[in-house]
């Protein structure tokens, strides 16, 4: 069987999840990598065979996307050119991490794509969801790598179809000590603001990891470095705790490793306060923002020692074995022949809900 396994490379979860994901999935079927998205700064232990621009989200400097930034980058044309080179049909399965290019090639030449993310469990109905409601980011959530079938992870196991986080080797074997201080990553805040937040508790040794950065330097009790994986796993297994935003699988690993745990979603991203909700219900602190009257609740937060220690097993085998039970071996019958003639206005169509939901982002 013959597996096209595609990410995106928008964060630094979805990779770290394919260092472990692929090594497993090689022992069952051929694997091809495709790799779309740029603003990762975890690297990928696998040979890349197809890598394209794709979609990356633009992190602001308070706390949010930069929307505009991010709009003007998308290039609806372009986009459905990237789709349209991915060879999806010379596979019997692409294996999806809300990765669009690879999806929206597999809907418009009838192959059959399967979702492995976080994303397919935030919008199953049985995960939590904040009380204020945001269609538009829901249909994006939705549409934006359309699959046939979802297999999702979640801090818990809240439906059949979602199981527990995987928690990289580095983390699950690491050496988990307690050196007193706090780890910080942020990456939409700008330095000079989390210098000052921050600095508001002069007690305390800040490492805040920086996006923006490209050298590393102090600022009084505050220790500024680029993020990368070594350094930043040193910080996290040493920590006291750590402030981070309301993504996945850094929170996992702080509840895997029993360290303290404050979230502050990054604004205006559903899918944060989507996990801050289900962080909230499990005793997380969640913070709306890093405001100065924010201060008080970070000094209780700092003064506890509310620890919630999540023993989340090694399942990855079980979720593959999942996947691919319900594929057969052989090709489709599409395989290596030109798409039907009579088959190109539905995929026009398609090209054009794809073109419209990439502009209305």
């Amino acid at each position: 069987m013959k597996v096209l396994y595609a990410v995106q490379a928008t964060g630094n979860g979805h990779i770290s999840r394919a260092n472990e994901i692929l090594p497993e999935l090689e022992k069952m079927v051929e694997v091809d990598v495709l790799v779309s998205g740029t603003e990762s700064e975890v690297g990928l232990n696998h040979f890349i065979k197809y890598r394209r621009k794709g979609l990356s989200f633009s992190f602001g400097k308070k706390g949010g996307i930069d929307f505009v930034k991010t709009i003007k980058s998308i290039k609806a044309k372009k986009f459905m050119e990237e789709v349209r080179s991915i060879p999806v049909e010379q596979y019997d399965l692409v294996i999806n991490d809300f990765e669009p290019l690879s999806a929206w090639a597999c809907k418009m030449r009838n192959i059959p794509c399967v979702s492995l993310s976080h994303q397919s469990a935030v919008i199953n109905p049985k995960a939590p969801k904040p009380k204020a409601p945001d269609p538009l980011a829901w249909m994006v959530l939705k549409h934006f790598a359309p699959c046939i079938k979802s297999i999702g992870f979640h801090f818990q196991s809240y439906d059949t179809d979602i199981f527990t986080p995987i928690i990289r080797s580095e983390i699950r074997h690491a050496y988990i000590r307690n050196l007193g201080h706090y780890t910080v990553y942020l990456p939409a805040y700008a330095d000079h603001k989390l210098i000052s937040f921050f600095q508001s508790f002069p007690s305390v040794q800040w490492h805040i990891f920086s996006k923006k950065s490209k050298k590393n330097y102090a600022d009084g009790n505050c220790w500024i470095r680029p993020v990368n994986n070594y350094d930043f796993i040193s910080s996290f297994t040493a920590c006291e705790g750590i402030i981070t935003g309301a993504g996945f699988e850094t929170p996992a690993e702080a509840l895997f490793m029993g360290k303290k745990l404050l979230v502050v979603p990054m604004k205006n991203q559903y899918e944060q306060y989507c996990n801050a909700t289900a962080l909230s219900e499990m005793g997380v602190p969640v913070l709306k923002n890093l405001k100065k009257n924010k201060v008080k609740k970070i000094e209780k937060w700092l003064q506890s020692n509310d620890r919630i220690k999540v023993n989340y097993p090694n399942q990855l085998a079980d979720v593959l074995g999942k996947l691919l039970s319900g594929f057969k071996l052989q090709k489709p019958a599409t395989n290596g022949h030109p798409l039907k003639a009579n088959s190109s206005e539905r995929m026009l169509q398609t090209s054009q809900k794809a073109g419209h939901l990439v502009t209305g982002m």
